[in-house]
């Protein structure tokens, strides 16, 4: 519709604002600019973002919305702008309004924002009225994500509604001229959440700042410390004190798999790993996510922590409650989630109590409600810029956007560190990481993320997405919803009609890496992972996938071999080891008994024989378990306490001055069959510097630069000059950085993730993307 065209005298304008414009100060800083610029109108918050009315002469309000987008507060982001002028209708004054509830959501909610430099100043400030008060915020850090309830943001609809603002809050709340005007977790210590010190059967021993000393003296002790933070539990014990760290270890259930640290601020950081720019920053930004680096050879913690590992993951103070405990306690602190190993973090203290007795020693708590659990983010530098491996708190539920707008489609990801999605117009939002759905635990949680995400935005998804193995159990969940398989309750209202869109697993990885580059159209998709469900019913996890959202042709992949146990030989690479040997020749088989001598006469003959028949074991082209089974046969890890460790290790250990490669040769494609990479050259030779006593950094460098030149091998076969690496094997940093060199100097376009993790966390954004595009096809 032509907007009227106005002469003269004032103007009317009237925008409605969407981003990242709650819960950041944007009303409070549009509030000042206008006052500033002398005009008439008023500013509040609805469902969709933020509703805008001003008032005055053409010219300054056109000064005003350039100011507006050039000098927005710290965490705010506008990603879009709908602005109409109309003549005036007598504005006088401005003003801040009441939110409006009413209407279709789609407003961004704010993820959690570490503590500004302003509020770590106070809580150090002896003079200051928030002088070590753990819960200090303002519109520019602090809890959001974790504690909102409802949309709008707003002080009622966030857990902080139990605490009323103490007078002096109260006058900060309604200044426009303080950092805290409308700064919706707003608290002191006369009126806000306090911390309290419970023994391990939920005694209280002491409260507030003897609290926080007493969990500090603890710690220095040996204790293992739950504490609640902002999004769930963390046990915290002493890194550098050995038994400690091998107690926690114990008691969590959790053998090899490393421990985050957190540490006061980036020197800290730099005490223990390599730091480069690019991940300072990250360490001190918004966000603020454990950052995986380089260790250094002398950092001061116990080998327990990450062992055989050559980098460390650490995070610094991002909340107030971490600034006083790493001010109290000089040295560097493991931090890893509040839960026994597979299930998620606990949120609420009571429940903690139960769920983490006989792990933690005593409980640092507060009475600050916990909406829902809101993990630490991961994140890690590769080809020159930071890019995430667990998207969570400070970016979660943050939307991917959309080349084009999608139809509402609920996604329900993968079964390992799963995540949903829900699309809503061209914003796709990814939950937080929920983690693997192997417990009870877990799915109520991924339960309770669906049901959070449908409510918040009063989505009525037309279809949802899943996995196309049928027994996985978000798949199941899916079926469930639409009533197709029975449950234990009500299928949801919302999902009465849904139509259920079963997406290959890797086709999902390729969609996500295109989605988040708002890639149209095809590309190569090199998928490499542990497992996923084929389409001709087998296990697929080396795959090179030519297509799109909407479809793709499976143009290469590994050749198979046999997995003896199916998802045993996830925590035996030596039965991958052993597969792997099965097709060589006896020479060369015998090269391989040292690495398989911890497989006893019996249980091999047992397995060899699962191999021979196909019983029990079936074919899978998994790049992961391939590499498993390499480092397997170079003598690492052939008993694997968590899922990778192996493969994990093999590439720590890797010489990076080494420039051989193995042989990895691409076979061509026949009728009916795609073209295969034919490792057992690769083994051949592999075993063959084994028997040679060849070092391991220079075999497992060798395989390494294998693998990368057969994935170029495929590319220069297929022609496609856009490549797209996808698969959690794409989260090793070697692999990544040798495939993405070698294919750029060839020519080829490479896109990695930047937005989602390359690893299943990615997959549930993939889904959508996938969703969307069938949908799409689909006649109305």
């Amino acid at each position: 519709m032509p907007q009227p065209v106005v002469t003269s005298g004032p103007v009317r304008l009237e925008a409605e604002i969407q981003g990242l414009v709650q819960g950041v100060g944007f009303r409070p800083y549009v509030h000042r600019l206008a006052m500033q610029s002398m005009l008439a109108g008023w500013v509040g918050n609805d469902v969709r973002g933020v509703t805008l009315v001003l008032e005055g002469p053409r010219e300054a309000l056109e000064r005003f919305l350039a100011r507006l987008r050039s000098e927005l507060p710290p965490l705010a982001r506008i990603d879009g702008m709908v602005t109409r002028y109309d003549v005036a209708h007598g504005e006088r004054g401005f003003e801040i309004r009441a939110s409006d509830a009413r209407g279709g959501k789609s407003a961004l909610l704010p993820p959690e924002a570490a503590t500004c430099a302003a509020c770590r100043a106070e809580i150090a400030d002896p003079l200051a009225r928030r002088f070590r008060y753990p819960f200090t915020n303002c519109t520019h850090c602090g809890p959001r994500f974790s504690i909102i309830r409802a949309l709008p943001y707003d002080r009622p609809n966030t857990t902080m509604a139990g605490f009323a603002m103490c007078p002096e809050c109260a006058r900060e709340y309604d200044d426009p001229a303080d950092r805290r005007f409308h700064a919706q977790p707003n608290a002191c210590p006369r009126c806000g959440p306090r911390l309290a010190w419970w023994d391990a059967s939920g005694r209280e021993l002491a409260r507030d700042h003897d609290a926080l000393l007493a969990a500090a003296q603890a710690l220095a002790h040996g204790a293992i410390v739950a504490m609640k933070g902002v999004g769930g539990f963390h046990l915290m014990a002493d890194a550098r004190d050995v038994a400690a760290v091998a107690r926690l270890r114990e008691r969590k259930r959790r053998v090899g798999k490393p421990f985050a640290l957190l540490v006061r601020d980036v020197d800290a950081a730099r005490a223990l790993c390599e730091v480069s720019g690019a991940a300072a920053a990250a360490l001190a930004g918004v966000t603020a996510p454990i950052v995986l680096m380089p260790r250094r050879a002398d950092a001061p913690v116990a080998a327990g922590v990450a062992p055989g590992l050559a980098t460390l993951g650490v995070m610094i103070a991002s909340n107030p409650l971490h600034h006083l405990l790493t001010a109290e306690c000089r040295f560097p602190l493991v931090a890893t989630s509040g839960n026994l190993t597979d299930e998620p973090i606990a949120i609420d203290e009571r429940e903690a109590l139960s769920r983490l007795a006989g792990i933690a020693d005593a409980f640092l708590v507060h009475d600050r409600p916990i909406e829902r659990h809101v993990d630490d983010g991961v994140a890690w530098e590769i080809d020159g810029a930071m890019a995430p491996l667990r998207r969570a708190r400070g970016l979660a539920p943050l939307p991917v956007t959309l080349a084009a707008p999608a139809p509402c489609v609920l996604a329900v990801g993968a079964h390992l560190k799963a995540t949903v999605a829900l699309s809503i117009g061209r914003r796709v939002f990814v939950s937080q990481h929920i983690g693997d759905l192997e417990t009870r635990q877990a799915m109520d949680a991924f339960e309770r993320v669906i049901a959070d995400f449908v409510r918040l935005y009063d989505a009525a998804p037309v279809a949802i997405a899943h996995d196309s193995h049928p027994d996985l159990a978000s798949t199941q969940w899916a079926r469930r919803a639409v009533g197709l398989e029975p449950g234990d309750g009500t299928p949801p209202a919302w999902a009465r009609g849904a139509r259920l869109i079963a997406v290959q697993h890797h086709h999902a990885h390729l969609a996500a890496c295109l989605a988040e580059h708002h890639v149209e159209g095809r590309a190569l998709g090199v998928i490499w992972d542990g497992t996923g469900y084929g389409d001709d019913g087998t296990i697929w996890g080396g795959e090179f996938l030519l297509g799109d959202a909407a479809g793709f042709e499976r143009v290469a992949h590994l050749a198979p071999f046999r997995l003896p146990g199916g998802d045993a030989a996830i925590r035996e690479p030596r039965r991958s080891a052993l597969a792997l040997c099965a097709t060589l020749d006896d020479a060369t088989r015998a090269h391989a008994e040292r690495p398989l001598a911890s497989l006893r006469a019996a249980e091999r003959a047992v397995l060899e024989r699962m191999i021979a028949s196909g019983l029990n074991a079936p074919f899978t082209t998994s790049a992961g378990r391939l590499f498993d089974g390499l480092a397997a046969l170079t003598g690492l890890h052939p008993l694997a306490s968590y899922e990778g460790e192996a493969a994990i290790a093999f590439e720590a250990i890797a010489d990076r001055d080494e420039r051989g490669a193995y042989p990895l040769p691409l076979t061509p494609a026949t009728p009916g069959a795609a073209r295969m990479l034919d490792w057992r050259p690769m083994v051949d030779a592999l075993l063959g510097d084994v028997a040679a006593g060849a070092g391991r950094g220079a075999i497992a460098a060798r395989a390494h630069a294998g693998l990368a030149a057969g994935v170029v091998a495929v590319a220069e076969e297929v022609g496609e000059r856009r490549v797209a690496l996808s698969g959690g094997c794409f989260q090793n940093r070697l692999l990544t950085e040798l495939t993405t060199r070698a294919l750029r100097e060839r020519g080829f376009e490479v896109l990695l993730h930047r937005q989602v993790p390359p690893n299943d966390g990615g997959i549930s954004l993939g889904q959508v993307a996938v969703a969307a595009a069938r949908l799409a096809m689909v006649p109305n």
